[in-house]
C-alpha cells in the first residue's frame, strides 16, 4: 500500500484500501497466511486473494462487520502460540457475522494497520452513504479555514501569492516546520505539474498545508472518537478526555473552553467543533504534557520531620568547572538556588585582609570572598523555595577569621539564621513547614560543657578531600584512626543548631548514642560500601538521622555519582556537582520537580515507618508494596534538531528512542525503539513497552532521543520524570538539551497507561490477562518468629489476609475477563470497555438488545428478548464483575479493621521484643532473625 502521501482524511484511507495491501491472516492453528486485501470499488465488501476459496467466499460484506478491534484482542490472538512475535500496534481484527467471527490480521506497519482500522470504521458508520460523506467532507471546515488564511495574504484577489509569503504563512501556522522543508515541498509540487515560476495558487497552498501540517497519528486518534470522522464536537471531546486522558468531572462547558482556546477556525469556535488542527494544538499544549500539573506546586505533606525528605543538594557550589583548576564564582550559588537547591556548600579558608575566602583548599581553583557569597545567599536563599536552606560549612579558618565569618552571617542573614537549641525531649527534627524561611548551619559544634570561648573539634569530613586527591591519604580512613583536630570559636559554634556535624562510627553505635540533630557525612565510596553491605541498616539509620553523601575525591573532573544509589538507602542530602550536565544531573533535576521544585521530596512511606522491612538492593517486589505495570507507547517524534556536537553529515538525523527506568535494582530497565532513517522532522516509531515498577515512589522514567548515524555526538534530547508525576493517556514529552534547556518545538508523542500487578516477579508479556484461580493463588506470607505469644498474634492475621487477597484478586480477575470480552487489552479502563461494547447492544433496526439499568446502587445489564450468545456472555461476565466489586466494597472495611487490630496487637511487643525473645531462649542470630521476621510481618500488615 503506498504510504508516501500523508493520510489526512477518511478519503485517503478509503483510497488506499481500494488500492489494497498485503496483510498477514492469522488462524487458530498458529498458521499465518500472506494475503492481498482490498476494498471493492463499490465499497460494499472486503476481499482477499489468492485463496483456495472461490472469490465469493474470500470476502466479507461491509454491512456484516460488527466492529474493528485494534491490537491482539481476540481469542485467536490470545491463544496463538506465535502471538508474542506479533506487534500489538500492527494487529487488528474484523468482527463480523451473527456469531461474531473474527478475521485476525497483521499489517506490515502500524501506519497501514491504522489506515485499515480507520477506513473500515468509517464504512461501518456510514454504510451506503459513504460516497456522499466522502464527497461532502472534501469541502470541510479545515479547507475553508486554510482558504481564508490564503485570502488574507492575497489581498488583491489575484488567485496566487508569492512563494515567500506562502512559506511564511505555513510557518506561522506551524512554527516547528523548517523553511527549507516547506520550500522544497512547493518546488516538488510545481515540478510534478511542470510549472514554471514561484507563484503559489490557493489549491497548491491547501495541498501543501495538508501534506505538511497533518499528523496522521493524531488524525487516526481523532477519528476513533469523532462521531462524523472529521472533527470532535463537545461530546466527542468529553468522551476522549474521560476515557483516554483520565480527566474527572468533565462537562460540555470544559470541552467548549478547550475548543475556544485551541481551535484556529472561527467556524469551529462558533459551532463547538475541534478540527484536526485544533486537536493537534491541544495535544501539543502544556495541558497535555506528560508531567502532571498538580506536581508543579507543593503537593506533599511538609509537616514530617526533616529526615523524612530527600533534599536537593549541591557539592562545592562555588565551582563552575572542575575541582582542581576551575574558577570559583558566586554564579554557582545563584544557579543552584534558582534551581531549588536547599543545601549548598561553603569551603572557607583564611583570606587576605582578614577576609575569609571560599575555594577548594590545596588546589589551583580561584577564590571568592566569603562575605560576597553570604550576600548572594541572603538575596537568593528563598527565590525558588520558602523551605529551609542548609549551609554546609567546611571551616578551615583561624579563630580570628572565624569571628569575621560570624559577624558577616549575623549582620547579613539576621533572623533568617535558625539558632534555636534542639529540644532534648524530642526524637525527630522539626519539619520543613516549621522551618520555613530559615537558614540552617551544618558545621562542627563545641561540646556543651566546653568552658572557654573556643575549643578543639575533629576535622574528619570533606576537609581532607584534596589531600586524598593528591595521594597523601587513603580513600577511606579506618574508623579507629584518630581524626585531625582544629580550633573552633564559640560564636561560630552557637550558630549551629539542628545540623551538628559528627563523625560516623557504625550503625549499632549510632542507633544507641547519636542525637537526632547530629548529621554525618559519607564519602561516596564509603556510602556505596554501606549501601551494598548494610542496606537495611542504612535505611533504618536514615529514618531518624540526616545523612549527607558527597562525591568521591577522585572526581576531579566534577563528574557526578548516581543519586539513585543513595536515595534508595534513604540518604537525604546527596550532593551533586550542579555545573556538570548529563544523566546524573538529569535524574536529580527531574526528581525534585515533583513537589513544586521546592527542594524537598517526601520519601516513600516504607522508608519512613519506624517498623518496616525494606532492603535497598532488592531485585524483586517490595514487601507490602503493590507493583505497578507501566505501559508506554512511543508513537512519534517532532522536530528533532541535529546533535550539537555532531560532525558535518548534513542536517538529516536517524533517530531512535531509549526509555529508561531508574529506581531500586528491581526496577532498573531500558528498552529502545527501532531507528527511523533520515527523518528527524516527523519520525513514526509506534512501539510499545511494558515495565514492572516495584517501588513506584522511588522510580523515574527517562526518555532519551539519540542519532543512530552520528559523527561525534549522538545525543539529541531527553526528558526525565518521576513515575508519580506521569499523566496517563496521550501525551507530549517536551525534550530538553544536555544542559537542561527546552528544545524549541522538539517533542515525543507517547501513550501512557498504568495498571496494577500483584505477586511480584517479572511482568508476563500478556500482563493482567494471566489469571490465577484460588488453588494457585499466592497469599502474603507471614514469618514465624519462634516466640509463641507473638506468633499467636500473627497467626490470627492470616484469615483476614486471605480474605483481603481473595476480595482483591476476584475483583481484578473479573475486571480482566470483562475487558477481554469487550475486545480490549489489560491497559483499558472501564469507560473504554463500555464505549467498545455499546454498539453491540443495538439490533439491526437500532432497537436495544441490552439495557443498562442505573437506578440501582450497582448498575445492572438487562437482556431484551433473544440475543446472540456472545452478548449473553458479555452480560454474564459484567454481572460477575459487578458482584466482585460489590463484595469488595461491602466487606473491605471489616477485613481492614481485623488486619489493623492484629497489627496494633503485634506492635505492643515491639519495644520489648529483644527481652521477650531472650526469655524464649533465642540467642544472637536466631534473635536477630526473629526481629527481622517481626519487621517483615508488620510491613505486610501495614502496606497490604
Amino acid at each position: 500500500m503506498p504510504t508516501e502521501k500523508k493520510i489526512s482524511s477518511a478519503s485517503d484511507c478509503i483510497n488506499s484500501m481500494v488500492e489494497g495491501s498485503e496483510l498477514k491472516k492469522v488462524r487458530s492453528n498458529s498458521r499465518i497466511y500472506h494475503r492481498y486485501f482490498l476494498l471493492d470499488a463499490d465499497m460494499q465488501s472486503l476481499r482477499w486473494e489468492p485463496s483456495k476459496k472461490d472469490s465469493e467466499k474470500a470476502k466479507i460484506d461491509i454491512k456484516s462487520i460488527k466492529e474493528v478491534r485494534t491490537g491482539k484482542n481476540t481469542d485467536i490472538f490470545r491463544s496463538n502460540g506465535i502471538s508474542d512475535q506479533i506487534s500489538e500496534d500492527c494487529a487488528f481484527s474484523v468482527i463480523y457475522g451473527e456469531n461474531y467471527e473474527s478475521l485476525d490480521l497483521v499489517a506490515n506497519s502500524a501506519d497501514v494497520a491504522n489506515i485499515w482500522v480507520t477506513g473500515l470504521r468509517y464504512l461501518i458508520s456510514y454504510g451506503k452513504h459513504t460516497l456522499d460523506m466522502l464527497e461532502s467532507s472534501q469541502d470541510n471546515m479545515r479547507t475553508s479555514w486554510v482558504s481564508q488564511m490564503f485570502s488574507e495574504i492575497d489581498v488583491d484577489n489575484l488567485g496566487h501569492i508569492t512563494l515567500c509569503n506562502a512559506v511564511q504563512c505555513i510557518r506561522n501556522l506551524n512554527p516547528g516546520l523548517k523553511t527549507s522543508k516547506i520550500e522544497l515541498k512547493f518546488k516538488e509540487l510545481h515540478k510534478s505539474k511542470d510549472k514554471a515560476g514561484t507563484e503559489v495558487t490557493k489549491e497548491e497552498f491547501i495541498e501543501v498545508f495538508h501534506e505538511l501540517c497533518t499528523r496522521p497519528e493524531i488524525y487516526f486518534l481523532l477519528v476513533q472518537f469523532s462521531s462524523n470522522k472529521e472533527f470532535l464536537d463537545t461530546k466527542d471531546l468529553m468522551m476522549f478526555l474521560e476515557a483516554e486522558q483520565g480527566v474527572a468531572h468533565i462537562n460540555e462547558e470544559i470541552s467548549l473552553e478547550i475548543i475556544h482556546k485551541y481551535e484556529p477556525s472561527k467556524e469551529g469556535q462558533e459551532k463547538g467543533w475541534l478540527s484536526i488542527d485544533g486537536f493537534t494544538n491541544y495535544l501539543m499544549s502544556p495541558d497535555c504534557y506528560i508531567f502532571d500539573p498538580e506536581h508543579k506546586k507543593v503537593c506533599q505533606d511538609m509537616k514530617q520531620p526533616l529526615s523524612h525528605y530527600f533534599i536537593n543538594s549541591s557539592h562545592n557550589t562555588y565551582l563552575i568547572e572542575d575541582q582542581f583548576r576551575g574558577p570559583s564564582d558566586i554564579t554557582g550559588y545563584i544557579r543552584a538556588l534558582k534551581m531549588g537547591c536547599r543545601s549548598v556548600e561553603l569551603d572557607v579558608w583564611d583570606g587576605p585582609d582578614n577576609e575569609p575566602v571560599i575555594y577548594t583548599g590545596h588546589t589551583m581553583t580561584s577564590q571568592i570572598v566569603f562575605r560576597s557569597v553570604i550576600d548572594i545567599i541572603n538575596k537568593y536563599a528563598f527565590f525558588a523555595s520558602e523551605y529551609p536552606l542548609i549551609l554546609c560549612l567546611e571551616n578551615h579558618c583561624s579563630i580570628r577569621q572565624q569571628k569575621v565569618m560570624v559577624q558577616h552571617m549575623k549582620k547579613i542573614l539576621g533572623d533568617k539564621l535558625y539558632t534555636t537549641s534542639p529540644n532534648v525531649e524530642e526524637s525527630y527534627l522539626p519539619s520543613p513547614d516549621v522551618l520555613k524561611g530559615k537558614i540552617l548551619i551544618k558545621a562542627k559544634k563545641l561540646s556543651s560543657n566546653c568552658p572557654g570561648v573556643e575549643g578543639d573539634v575533629t576535622d574528619e569530613d570533606e576537609g581532607a578531600e584534596m589531600s586524598q586527591r593528591m595521594g597523601k591519604e587513603n580513600m577511606e580512613q579506618p574508623n579507629n584512626m584518630p581524626a585531625k583536630r582544629f580550633q573552633l570559636c564559640k560564636e561560630l559554634s552557637e550558630l549551629v543548631s539542628i545540623c551538628k556535624s559528627v563523625q560516623f562510627k557504625e550503625f549499632q553505635v549510632s542507633f544507641q548514642v547519636q542525637k537526632y540533630w547530629e548529621v554525618c557525612s559519607f564519602n561516596e565510596v564509603l556510602a556505596s560500601k554501606y549501601a551494598n553491605e548494610n542496606p537495611g541498616d542504612f535505611v533504618n539509620y536514615n529514618k531518624r538521622f540526616l545523612a549527607r553523601v558527597f562525591p568521591s575525591p577522585m572526581r576531579i573532573d566534577s563528574s557526578n555519582m548516581n543519586p539513585q544509589d543513595f536515595w534508595k538507602c534513604g540518604c537525604q542530602i546527596v550532593a551533586m556537582n550542579f555545573q556538570t550536565p548529563g544523566l546524573m544531573m538529569d535524574l536529580n533535576i527531574g526528581w525534585f520537580r515533583q513537589n513544586g521544585n521546592c527542594g524537598y521530596v517526601l520519601r516513600p512511606a516504607i522508608m519512613r515507618e519506624e517498623v518496616s522491612f525494606f532492603s535497598a538492593n532488592t531485585k524483586d517486589s517490595v514487601p507490602g508494596v503493590s507493583p505497578q505495570l507501566l505501559h508506554i507507547k512511543i508513537i512519534s517524534g517532532q522536530n528533532f534538531p541535529k546533535p550539537k556536537g555532531s560532525g558535518a553529515k548534513g542536517d538529516v538525523v536517524d533517530p531512535y528512542v531509549y526509555v529508561e527506568i531508574h529506581g531500586i535494582p528491581a526496577d532498573c530497565a531500558e528498552q529502545r525503539t527501532k531507528t527511523v532513517h533520515q527523518n528527524g522532522d516527523a519520525p513514526i516509531f509506534d512501539e510499545s513497552f511494558e515495565f514492572q515498577i516495584n517501588l513506584p515512589e522511588l522510580a523515574m522514567v527517562r526518555f532519551v532521543v539519540l542519532d543512530d548515524d552520528y559523527i561525534g555526538d549522538e545525543f539529541i534530547g531527553q526528558y526525565t520524570i518521576p513515575f508519580e508525576c506521569l499523566q496517563t493517556g496521550y501525551r507530549h514529552v517536551p525534550l530538553q538539551s544536555l544542559t537542561g534547556e527546552v528544545l524549541a518545538h522538539a517533542s515525543l508523542f507517547v501513550h501512557v497507561a498504568i495498571t496494577n500487578r500483584r505477586g511480584g516477579g517479572k511482568p508476563h508479556k500478556r500482563g493482567l490477562s494471566v489469571r490465577k484461580g484460588k488453588k494457585s493463588r499466592e497469599y502474603a506470607s507471614l514469618r514465624t518468629l519462634w516466640i509463641k505469644t507473638v506468633d499467636e498474634v500473627f497467626k490470627n492475621a492470616q484469615p483476614p489476609i486471605r480474605d483481603a487477597t481473595d476480595l482483591r484478586e476476584n475483583m481484578q480477575n473479573a475486571v480482566v475477563s470483562f475487558k477481554e470480552l469487550c475486545g480490549l487489552s489489560s491497559v483499558a479502563n472501564l469507560m473504554q470497555c463500555m464505549l467498545a461494547v455499546s454498539p453491540r447492544f443495538l439490533g439491526p433496526d437500532n432497537t436495544p438488545l441490552v439495557v443498562l439499568n442505573l437506578s440501582e446502587s450497582y448498575p445492572t445489564m438487562e437482556l431484551q428478548g433473544i440475543v446472540p450468545e456472545v452478548l449473553k456472555k458479555i452480560v454474564t461476565t459484567y454481572d460477575m464483575m459487578i458482584q466482585s466489586l460489590k463484595a469488595l466494597i461491602e466487606n473491605a472495611d471489616a477485613v481492614y479493621e481485623k488486619i489493623v487490630h492484629c497489627q496494633k496487637a503485634a506492635m505492643e511487643f515491639h519495644e520489648h521484643l529483644h527481652s521477650i525473645g531472650t526469655k524464649e531462649g533465642l540467642k544472637e542470630r536466631k534473635l536477630q532473625k526473629a526481629v527481622e521476621s517481626f519487621t517483615w510481618n508488620i510491613t505486610i500488615l501495614k502496606f497490604l
